[in-house]
């Protein structure tokens, strides 16, 4: 693989994160192939497929939030496949604020993200989120879940 390839790999990912730190949802579909697949890795159950449906599971826990904001961190990809390492401020309405910290592991084909997949503790949210943000969750719209269990 050449260097410029791995470059494209980097941007793309880079590029993705940046946008949904600016929670900015039709650049963050720019960045999705049409079958993208997209697992919450605690859950791979309540996975989403394609730009649309990822893009609703992702409002459906940040655009909520009063502030959010993802961190960079490092980055290694080999050929299409990226793992990034990064974490997310969370702030909420009422004043609870933390920081949720991930492995996130990409695959990038022709410029978009073909797989995303989420690793992240769970307890580490429930021990700064208020308890109405679970409640919120449990009355969400769900249309966009993808049960992944088998394919992830």
């Amino acid at each position: 693989m050449t260097g410029a390839s791995t470059i494209a790999v980097d941007d793309v990912v880079l590029g993705l994160w940046r946008a949904l730190s600016r929670r900015d949802w039709p650049a963050v579909k720019t960045f999705l192939s049409d079958d993208c697949l997209y697992a919450d890795m605690p859950v791979p159950a309540l996975s989403a497929h394609g730009p649309e449906n990822i893009v609703k599971r992702l409002k459906m826990g940040l655009e909520p939030l009063a502030g959010y904001e993802n961190h960079d961190g490092l980055l290694v990809s080999n050929g299409p496949d990226a793992i990034y390492e990064h974490s997310e401020t969370w702030t909420f309405a009422t004043g609870e604020r933390g920081v949720l910290r991930f492995v996130t592991v990409h695959k990038v084909v022709d410029g978009k993200v073909t797989v995303w997949k989420d690793y992240w503790d769970f307890n580490s949210l429930v021990a700064f989120a208020p308890p109405n943000h679970f409640e919120n969750l449990a009355n969400a719209d769900t249309s966009w879940v993808f049960d992944a269990t088998g394919l992830v």
